[in-house]
């Protein structure tokens, strides 16, 4: 048996006794030291974003802790041993003491990170690689709108573009705010409650920097009123809709200068096609954090008990980067 964070008829967060798991051929089994939390768990909670098929059905994308155990192929096709150090990218099933990922999910710490550090990357920098390299086909010398400066997701993405040589412009809702995020790099920060993002978009598209990519989770009504001043062949990538599900768009501007609006959502992908995006980000973004040029930006570490007080962090905005849970095994 082993403990998990179980979400109750009430939706009460419980530390729960649950089934340990084992891992199946091509799984590592990861004894659980540190796990983050994200906008998703939140969602999760309130019974609208349920697991995939085949994860534990409480909340948790991204871990880190120690291999435990190996299956067959696992042990046999994978670079990890038992007792090595690790972080891993999940379906679901991270709140726990353990859990099950395949081999191809499972990623070598960083070196010189903590396990709290080491948890807080996964997920983050997993979907920000996708969504401006992938999706997005950002390239050093362009500008990325990176909207929601001060969320965690943005504390990923804002350093991650700048370490390869792109400006990014991001978005807060206050000049408090943006002090805060000063720290992550970012060109232009708009504070949102006294300028219009297309405004600021429009000024750069004259100043010859239009945004190449944006990795937008907010939506709403200011994509349409933004996409107009993106740079020519430009990609808007919709991440998630926080500020709303329905917006205006100009054809005519999609038209004429060959843009692209994409929908993109990581939990979607395969599993393989997952470990093909973790197995580029060990190459090219791991060097980056050993190097100290790009550095995790936690926000409070608390223990997994307090999950529900973790939650309501989140929940109200309160945090500037990330919130992960301490797991400590009696």
């Amino acid at each position: 048996m082993m403990k998990a964070i179980l979400i109750d008829d009430n939706k009460n967060l419980v530390w729960s006794e649950v089934e340990k798991p084992a891992p199946k051929s091509g799984e590592i089994l990861i004894k659980i030291e540190a796990a983050a939390l994200n906008r998703a768990d939140l969602l999760q909670k309130n019974g609208t974003y349920p697991s995939p098929a085949g994860w534990p059905q409480w909340p948790g994308l991204e871990v880190a802790g120690t291999v435990a155990e190996m299956g067959e192929e696992a042990a046999k096709n994978s670079k990890f041993q038992i007792g090595d150090e690790v972080c891993a990218l999940l379906g679901g099933g991270g709140y726990a003491e353990y859990v099950c990922a395949p081999f191809g999910m499972v990623l070598p710490i960083p070196k010189n990170l903590s396990f709290a550090e080491a948890a807080s990357l996964p997920e983050a920098f997993a979907t920000s690689y996708l969504n401006l390299f992938w999706e997005g086909h950002l390239k050093a010398g362009q500008t990325a709108f990176i909207p929601a400066g001060a969320s965690g997701l943005a504390s990923a993405a804002i350093p991650l573009a700048k370490a390869f040589g792109a400006k990014v412009i991001t978005s807060v809702l206050s000049d408090e705010i943006a002090e805060k995020i000063a720290d992550l790099g970012a060109d232009v920060i708009i504070n949102s409650t006294k300028q219009k993002v297309e405004d600021v978009l429009k000024a750069e598209e004259e100043n010859g920097t239009p945004v190449s990519v944006s990795m937008d989770c907010l939506s709403g009504e200011t994509l349409g009123k933004s996409l107009p001043y993106m740079a020519e062949g430009g990609y808007w990538v919709v991440i998630s809709t926080l500020a709303g599900t329905e917006t205006n768009i100009l054809l005519r501007p999609l038209l004429t200068k060959g843009l692209h609006l994409v929908g993109s959502m990581l939990r979607k992908r395969s599993s393989e096609e997952k470990a093909r995006l973790l197995a580029e980000l060990a190459e090219k973004v791991w060097p980056k954090f050993e190097s100290g040029e790009i550095k995790p930006s936690i926000y409070k570490v608390l223990p997994i008990e307090q999950a529900a007080d973790a939650m309501a962090i989140l929940e109200k905005s309160e945090n500037i980067g990330k919130v992960v849970m301490k797991v400590s095994h009696e």
